[in-house]
């Protein structure tokens, strides 16, 4: 999800090619590595994408619990709204970078919600670990040796 275009917002053309990708991937036996950088759901399109996260999060469901396959989601900055609500955050593992923003809505949105103020930087990689929300921080010089660990924890072939 590229975020330069319209925030990297989920339409549902980027959400067909997403659950395809995962259909594949399952299809063929292989793990699903998604890097996250997005706005969130595209609202113009309104409750077709919407819907793509409920689609993405179906063919996950399969991928993971009934093929017993491993999903790893890569959280970038920013990655917020429907994309961190849904597919973001089913990762059997989730990674994210460091200091990157990661939220549902924004903090504007969060404090006129609650009517209280919050802490700064409460959307920020390194708070939300602390909280649990992450299985790792990992820089993206890293990232490949951090993946191929894990791809080696789990058993699977190097190609």
């Amino acid at each position: 999800m590229d975020f330069k275009f319209m925030g990297g917002s989920m339409g549902s053309v980027v959400g067909e090619k997403i659950t395809r990708l995962i259909e594949r991937a399952t299809a063929e036996s292989l793990p699903v590595i998604m890097v996250c950088a997005s706005g969130g759901a595209r609202m113009q399109e309104g409750s077709f994408s919407l819907m793509q996260m409920a689609k993405i999060a179906s063919a996950l469901y399969i991928h993971q619990k009934d093929k017993n396959l491993l999903y790893i989601s890569i959280l970038t900055s920013p990655t917020t709204g429907g994309v961190t609500a849904s597919f973001g955050m089913l990762g059997d593992i989730i990674i994210a970078e460091p200091k990157a923003y990661i939220a549902f809505a924004g903090k504007r949105v969060i404090e006129q919600t609650l009517g209280q103020k919050v802490i700064e930087d409460f959307q920020v990689t390194e708070h939300l670990f602390g909280h649990g929300l992450f299985d790792l921080i990992v820089s993206r010089n890293l990232l490949k040796g951090v993946l191929s660990e894990l791809f080696r924890l789990y058993g699977l072939p190097r190609k």
